[in-house]
Parts: structure tokens; sequence; C-alpha cells
């Protein structure tokens, strides 16, 4: 929300940094037997295997003991034919169910592509232009800088460049909330800006759902209709549905796992993001996905050909969804191991992200969402294109395969990809262990609150989340976000007059020091949060809040 992961390191930087080659998330020994599934013949499309890709099953079979993944589903294309569609694996562990090419898994941030692709199909039908400005579909949209408001465009909405944090206003919808999209939308009026107005990237998800509301306006239909109407019926996608609203009576879908406290793999709960669904809100199978991916790679044609091809979108609108609008910049690699991956360039299109793989284009995404991630890569010159989904939360595994795939569909020499990334990973735990140690070493374990316990009870309001309620239980404290049913959890205290927050769902990973600040006159100010953790995936945006006490009469205290 992912991809993304993804929203891609984890801290995950889920999404950007996956296509560098970022691991994420911790992988143990999984038990399961290997259980590769042939996808059933695709027919007048299918083509013969690649050398390279003669041992693909025991690859992938690898990848997914290495890094802990209950399941895989891949789509190969080549040349607008099916190379391969194939599942690995469990779909579902407790239920020993398969996973095959037209398992569903949640896309996460790999929808945002379907976002740009819709309202450029809204631009050709002459129903907007991608250079409006929002607040001509969407005259109560609001930034919290007036400047950005007046000047935000249609476009600005897909290139993550609007001036706000990595991830900021996230909790809005992360991991699940009660807020409903355009409830989301308006709260960014308060969120804070902390970056300059298309000056430098910083990933977000908010604004696609505000783009998600502009299709909605100017296309005259809900999203999801528009979705079906526009894109999944043409392209036959017939499996892929628009949240987990739509999943009733399908049993092929995947169930999500997540490492709890890092290290035993759980499953963590279906999930919807109706309010953000522009970001993240797609279920799909690698069967599916192979459909949009070889729709990509011609340019927007799906059927036909020349005068008689029917099209998505013209070439022209393809060329602005692939035309770099924010520069990244091009880190080094985490490890040796992972040089051959780094790209010469790097960048943000329209719901793509942009760079090259050993002198060749590449265009691609991933997609991070609790207990799923996903990548889905292009070589647009060489025609080549390649769909991973899984079941478990490491980009390393999907990282893993999609370069495996994309060296066999090159020729090149074959590459230890996944002891590259494992590498990568250990490198990342490490870290995370040592930022860990810190916190540890600096504690003072023997200091005592400041206030008794009860006196840090009470109610706590951000201005853009909402309310947080803090409150006493015996003799510990209980916090509780007003709108998240995930986020409950307990308070230690650490030191001083910080608490360490352990939520009870502990699928999440995202425990967080909870820091009160007091007045001159022993009243508390305010609280501040941060994730303990650099583990913790970004879309748990802890230190954007601002939570001041909430007087009985409602007033915010102050």
């Amino acid at each position: 929300m992912r991809a993304d992961g993804l929203r891609l390191d984890w801290k995950r930087v889920r999404v950007v940094l996956a296509g560098l080659g970022v691991a994420l998330c911790a992988g143990f020994a999984f038990a399961a037997q290997p259980q590769a599934q042939a996808a059933p013949s695709a027919g007048a499309d299918a083509v013969a295997l690649p050398a390279q890709l003669q041992d693909f099953d025991a690859y992938v079979e690898n990848v997914r003991k290495t890094f802990d993944v209950p399941g895989i589903a891949v789509a190969i294309v080549k040349d607008g034919k099916v190379v391969l569609e194939r599942g690995y694996g469990l779909r579902d562990r407790e239920a020993n169910a398969p996973v095959d090419a037209h398992t569903l898994f949640a896309i996460a941030s790999n929808t945002k592509a379907f976002t740009a692709a819709s309202l450029q199909m809204l631009a050709e039908d002459g129903k907007l232009e991608m250079d409006d400005r929002v607040i001509e579909h969407l005259p109560w949209f609001r930034m919290s800088d007036p400047y950005i408001t007046q000047e935000m465009r249609v476009r600005d909405l897909l290139a993550h460049r609007s001036g706000l944090s990595l991830g900021a206003g996230d909790l809005l919808y992360w991991p699940t909330t009660d807020y409903d999209n355009a409830e989301v939308a308006r709260r960014l009026k308060d969120v804070p800006i902390t970056g300059q107005f298309r000056g430098q990237y910083a990933y977000d998800n908010i604004l696609f759902g505000v783009a998600q509301l502009v299709v909605e306006a100017a296309g005259g239909m809900p999203y999801d209709r528009f979705l079906q109407q526009r894109i999944f019926a043409p392209l036959g996608m017939d499996e892929t549905r628009y949240n987990s609203d739509h999943l009733q009576g399908m049993d092929n879908v995947a169930m999500g796992y997540a490492k709890a406290d890092f290290k035993d793999l759980v499953p963590a709960p279906r999930m919807t993001w109706a309010n953000v669904g522009g970001a993240g809100g797609i279920y799909s199978s690698a069967h599916d996905l192979s459909k949009w991916v070889r729709a990509q790679l011609a340019g927007g044609v799906y059927a036909g050909e020349g005068d008689n091809a029917r099209r998505l979108f013209t070439e022209k609108r393809q060329r602005e969804m692939w035309s770099m609008l924010t520069p990244i910049p091009v880190a080094k690699p985490s490890v040796p191991e992972l040089a051959p991956a780094v790209p010469n360039f790097m960048g943000y299109g329209e719901g793509w992200f942009l760079g090259d793989y050993r002198g060749r284009k590449l265009v691609w995404h991933t997609g991070g969402w609790p207990g799923m991630v996903s990548r889905v890569t292009m070589l647009p010159d060489q025609q080549v294109g390649v769909v991973v989904l899984t079941n478990a939360e490491s980009g390393a595994a999907f990282n893993a395969v999609t370069m495996r795939a994309l060296d066999a569909m090159l020729g090149l020499p074959a590459y230890d990809w996944t002891d590259a990334y494992a590498k990568a990973r250990a490198r990342q735990e490490g870290k995370a262990d040592e930022s860990w140690q810190k916190h540890l070493k600096a504690r003072d374990a023997n200091s005592k609150p400041s206030l008794p316990l009860s006196a840090y009870a009470g109610s706590y309001r951000d201005p853009w989340y909402g309310d947080v309620a803090v409150t006493r239980q015996g003799d510990r404290l209980r916090i509780r976000f007003a709108h998240t049913a995930e986020l409950v959890g307990t308070l230690s205290h650490w030191q001083h007059d910080t608490f360490l927050v352990r939520w009870d769902q502990r699928w999440l990973n995202a425990d967080a020091f909870l820091t009160f600040s007091l007045d001159p006159d022993g009243g508390i100010r305010e609280a501040r949060m941060v994730p303990a953790s650099e583990l913790t995936d970004f879309s748990f945006d802890f230190q954007d809040l601002r939570l001041a006490p909430v007087k009985p009469d409602g007033h915010k205290d102050g």
C-alpha cells in the first residue's frame, strides 16, 4: 500500500527501494512441503520455455524456503505470448490449499497503475485534462498549504512530488480504518507538508485516493464500476476484484502471512482498503495480470491490430504514464552482491517506477499489504513482462524471482539472486538489531514516570488522524486508536515519561515509543510517537502525530 511495498524497504520503503533490491522482512525456515502447481495450458499463446527457465520451478521453491513464503504465483510474457503461468506452495497453510495461476492476491500498490490509466482514459475521452487543477473536479479539496491546494494538478496526484513526507497520512487508512474515502481526502487539509512541492520524491498513498475521487467525478460512476467496465471487462480479467468486499463466494484467494514479532509466521486478517482503493484496492491473479501486462507492452492494444485495434488507451497516453515526472536518487546497493540490480537512473512517472536494468529500459511497480507483497515488471523494448505475487511480507522473495526471470528472458548468465537478497535481508535485520541495542543501552531502567499512571490516562486528539484514548486498567495503561480496530495495545514504562506501546495484534510489527511532554505546571502538553523498530512499515507514520489532551468539553488543552 505496499508495494506494496513494495511499500518496499522495511523501514520498508516498500515501493521504492524494492526496485533497487532492498530485502524486506525476516525469513525463517518454512515447514510445509514444496508444492509446485503447473498452470493450465495457455493454449495458442504458450511458447517454449527458454533454457534458463527449465529449472525455474526448483529455483522458485528454493526462494520460498529461503524467505519463508507459503505461496508464490508467477506469470511471464514475451512478445505478446504467455511463457509461463504457475503457482508454487500454499495459498492457505491451515487448509493445505495450493496456489495456482488463478489464485487471487491483494496486489496493493500495483493498483496505482490502474488508477493512472483510468485518468488517462478519461483525458482521452475529453472528460478532463491531466494538467487540470484538482479543485476543478473536487472543489472542496484542500492541502495544508494554500499554494499547493491551488496548484495541485491531476498529474501531480500520480507522481509522489506533493511535498508530503514518506507515507504521510497513511494511518487514515492503514492497516484499516472506519473513515470513508472522501473523509480521508478531506483530512488532508491537516496533514503537515514537510517538503517542497514538485521539488523532491516522497512516496505517498493518500493522493491516489484523491485520484480515485477524480475518476469518479469525471467518469460519472464509482471507481470499481469504472475499473470493471473500462479495464477488467475489455481485458477479460474475469478473476480480478476491487477490494475484499467483492470476494464473496470465491474460494481461490490467498491468505496473507506476516511474521509476528518479526519471527513467527502467522495469518494476517484479510483486509479491504475501500477508503483509499485507488492506491491499493485490487485483488488479482497472475493469470489476469498477465493480460494487463500484455496490453501495457502492446501500447494499450488488447485485441486486433492496425486500424482495427481495440485499445484501453493510446500510445501517446502510455508515453505520458511512462515518462519520468519525479527523479529518484539512485542509492548504492545495500550489499555488493546486489550491484547488478542498481539502475543508472530511477524515477517515477504516473503510477509506475522507471529506470533501467543492465542498460535496458525498465518499468515496474511493487505492492505491499499486511501479509502479501508483489511486483509487476516490464522490459518494454524487449517485450518482456514478469508478474510475481506472494502471500508473505518478503520483498526479497519477489525480487529474487523477478530478477531470475528477467535474466532468463534476456539470455543472460544465471546469477544467484537468492543469495544476494538473503545477504541484503540479513544486513537489514542486523542494522535493526543494532538500533534496538542502542535503545536498550540508552535506557534508564531505574527511572520513574513523572506522574502517577492515572494522570496519563485520557483522550488525546491529532488534527489529521483524530482521537486516541489512553485508559488505566488496574496497574497498566492501554491505548486505543478510535478509528483503527487493529491499533489497541498496552503501554509499558520505558524510561522517564516514555512508554513502549505493544500492540495486541503482534503481526502488525509496529510497536512504538510514546513520549508525554509536560508543561511548566506538570500537566501533559502533548504526546508524540515513533516506531520502535527500523523494520516497521513506513505506513505506520506515528511520527507525524501530534496528540494533544482533550478537555471534557471536547476541546484540546492549550
